[in-house]
């Protein structure tokens, strides 16, 4: 159950980084403008958006291919279901380095050309920074759980 969950988290989460920074984030810089006329700005301003939405997209990718991987290692070599969590956990949380990295292919291209700032348009940054923020909580609560246990577990065999 725990790899399931784990791989569906780690692919809803980019999947929405994915869709937050090549389509809602675009959308709310430049209101008013369809996507295909953003694009079409950028392209005669001589950016890449085709490297752009790449980037964002195997970004996006490995996460998904890493959460893959560690599914198939835990059922493979039956991983505890800590290890696991805390596997699937340190994805999510990493996440955040991710959705920050995905915002400057596009979102830098896109302030340059129209003359706006950067940063996030959208509240979707804001919730994929929050989840990854809610990961390592309970990645640092299951690692202090188990740590707590380990020592009381200690103690017990000591008496």
């Amino acid at each position: 159950m725990i790899t399931i969950s784990g791989v569906g988290t780690v692919a809803a989460y980019s999947s929405l980084m994915t869709l937050q920074a090549l389509v809602l984030d675009p959308l709310a810089a430049v209101p008013g403008r369809s996507l295909r006329q953003i694009h079409a700005h950028l392209l005669a301003s001589g950016m890449n958006v085709t490297s752009d939405n790449v980037s964002v997209i195997v970004s996006a990718s490995i996460g998904v291919a890493l959460s893959v991987t560690v599914a198939a290692v835990a059922i493979n070599r039956r991983l505890s279901s800590v290890l696991m969590a805390v596997l699937f956990l340190s994805i999510v949380a990493l996440g955040a380095l991710v959705t920050f990295g995905s915002g400057f292919a596009l979102g830098m291209d896109i302030a340059d050309s129209y003359g706006g700032g950067g940063g996030s348009h959208t509240v979707w940054a804001p919730v994929l920074y929050g989840t990854s923020f809610l990961a390592f909580l309970a990645l640092v609560a299951v690692l202090a759980v188990r740590l707590l246990r380990g020592r009381s577990a200690q103690g017990l065999a000591k008496s």
